[in-house]
């Protein structure tokens, strides 16, 4: 049975990567899971407004070259994009909005140097069955982050543009995916939001149990574990009761020792033997 990838009429992707490297590898459908990170891991997204511009350049810029943006989710340090390429390549597109971003962020932040990590990692995604775990991960990423409970209350996330099938909205396309489950649109967001709620263990480019979480929020974590005191409670806190608090941090949801260091104030060496 013919996917409906094909069905959707994608062309093959054309060309190679012409970065000085090893050629990226095309996906037959021309279509993308992309990943990008700040530079050491750092935030890229401080403030509201900083999403925003960023999903403006990927609005603008996505029209421009043909990209479809099927899917997408920002988090503080990283980016994760689902996108359909045609004759532009996604090289080309991620280049230019890169560049776009970067610049606009360095002259706000009064900084210089980069702002992404390296070059933007990529899968092919080339069946119907991995084309909806990519989706579902996507969208999970808050949720496994435990910033929120459920996937559609991140504001940064096309997952409640799914549930509303708001295809204009953001420039993402929900007609390919949404169309997998139904030609029926309300039936087909129904069973998108089933599908969506079933257990899983997803696991897609870039999966890593030890990732280490942005600051905003390894520090909203670390506001939540105080239940409602101040992160510099800590510094005055019971040995026994901070070490239990720093642990968990540091073993449950992968805070690096320096990175504690910056959030809670504490000294590096008093981190280190915690």
């Amino acid at each position: 049975m013919r996917s409906s990838l094909i069905r959707y009429n994608v062309e093959k992707a054309k060309g190679c990567d012409d970065m000085p490297r090893k050629p990226r590898e095309k996906s037959e459908t021309g279509i993308y899971h992309i990943i990008v990170r700040g530079i050491n891991q750092q935030d890229i997204f401080h403030e509201e407004d900083d999403f925003d511009k960023y999903l403006e350049a990927i609005r603008k810029i996505g029209l421009e070259s043909g990209i479809t943006v099927l899917g997408y989710c920002l988090m503080s340090n990283h980016v994760h994009l689902l996108v359909k390429e045609s004759d532009t390549d996604i090289s080309v597109f991620m280049k230019r909005h890169g560049v776009s971003y970067a610049y606009w962020y360095n002259c706000k932040y009064e900084r210089h140097g980069h702002v992404f990590q390296d070059r933007f990692k990529s899968e092919c995604v080339e069946d119907d069955a991995y084309l909806l775990t990519v989706i579902r991960y996507i969208h999970n990423n808050p949720v496994k982050a435990k910033i929120v409970n459920n996937p559609e209350q991140y504001q940064w996330s096309s997952c409640a543009i799914y549930y509303e099938a708001a295809r204009k909205v953001n420039s993402v396309d929900t007609r390919l995916i949404l169309g997998i489950f139904s030609v029926n649109e309300k039936l087909a967001i129904e069973r998108f939001r089933n599908f969506m709620q079933e257990g899983n263990e997803d696991q897609c480019l870039g999966h890593d149990k030890n990732q280490q979480l942005g600051e905003r929020e390894a520090y909203r974590l670390t506001v939540e574990l105080l239940k409602g005191k101040p992160v510099s409670a800590l510094q005055t806190m019971e040995p026994e009761i901070r070490n239990q608090i720093m642990s968990q941090l540091r073993y449950e949801y992968g805070l690096g020792l320096r990175q504690l260091s910056r959030i809670t104030g504490l000294p590096l060496h008093i981190v280190r033997k915690i």
